[in-house]
């Protein structure tokens, strides 16, 4: 599959799971991949993972100069840039006891980290007739969650700034879309059960109507697709990559309205 050949996209978050998901798969299908995170370790295992198609470049994405510094790298190595995924984030969140300080930390990484991106590649995109950029977002933007305030909000806002992107970048040729995650197996989920993942799962089932977590491969298969020219027509939007937690609902998969009466 070379869909992607002869393209340069930046993934950030590329050395965490799903990130790098994205990252190997880009290269499958033919890309030039630049790993952008602040772990250089798993950042540099990923990117050598990746072979000579793969760059890591340490980055803070909360710092303007060093998002700055990853771009002119990449256009140094590559020369191009054609693809941003927007993969990093913080979880940073007290709930109702958060200071000023974690707000302020959480959204610098999660929302301005990934608009910052979005500045600094959207010249170079728009030089060579245009680009794509998936920024990623969660269901805990779209749900009240029990003592988290401070990260619900960023991605809920990342919606919104994905919405006025598209409509801002479009005459450049840039579509700007967003994936909606739901529980997907990574760092937190796999600290939180122990790397257990049949517990992450039976904790996730009710939740989803696939009855389980995802998989980092499953939403990489979805940002290949946002960032192609198969999705041409799709820019603004944000697509649930969820399992169907959001379309569950409440009631949950319990009974049906009719076995209730």
């Amino acid at each position: 599959m070379a869909e992607f050949s002869g393209k340069v996209a930046i993934v950030t978050g590329g050395a965490t799971l799903i990130g790098a998901a994205v990252a190997e798969s880009l290269v499958s299908a033919g890309a030039c991949v630049v790993v952008v995170d602040i772990d250089t370790d798993r950042g540099a295992r990923v990117a050598e993972g990746l072979g000579a198609r793969g760059l890591f470049i340490p980055t803070d994405v909360g710092d303007d100069a060093a998002i700055a510094a990853a771009v002119a790298a990449t256009l140094a190595r590559f020369g191009r840039i054609d693809v941003l995924v927007n993969a990093a984030a913080c979880y940073i969140d007290q709930g109702a006891a958060s200071p000023r300080a974690d707000w302020a930390a959480a959204f610098n990484v999660n929302v301005f980290g990934g608009v910052a991106l979005v500045q600094a590649c959207r010249p170079h995109m728009a030089a060579q007739g245009g680009g794509a950029v998936v920024n990623f977002t969660s269901v805990s933007g779209r749900i009240a969650q029990a003592g988290r305030w401070v990260y619900p909000a960023t991605k809920a806002t990342i919606e919104q700034v994905t919405r006025s992107q598209a409509l801002d970048l479009a005459g450049d040729g840039i579509r700007v879309n967003a994936v909606s995650l739901g529980w997907t197996w990574s760092a937190p989920i796999s600290a939180m059960v122990k790397a257990d993942r049949a517990k992450a799962d039976r904790i996730a089932g009710p939740l989803h109507i696939t009855g389980r977590v995802g998989d980092p491969k499953e939403v990489a298969e979805a940002v290949l697709f946002l960032a192609s020219p198969r999705a041409s027509l799709i820019t603004g939007t944000t697509v649930a990559v969820d399992g169907g937690y959001l379309a569950l609902g409440p009631e949950g998969r319990g009974l049906s309205l009719t076995e209730l009466l």
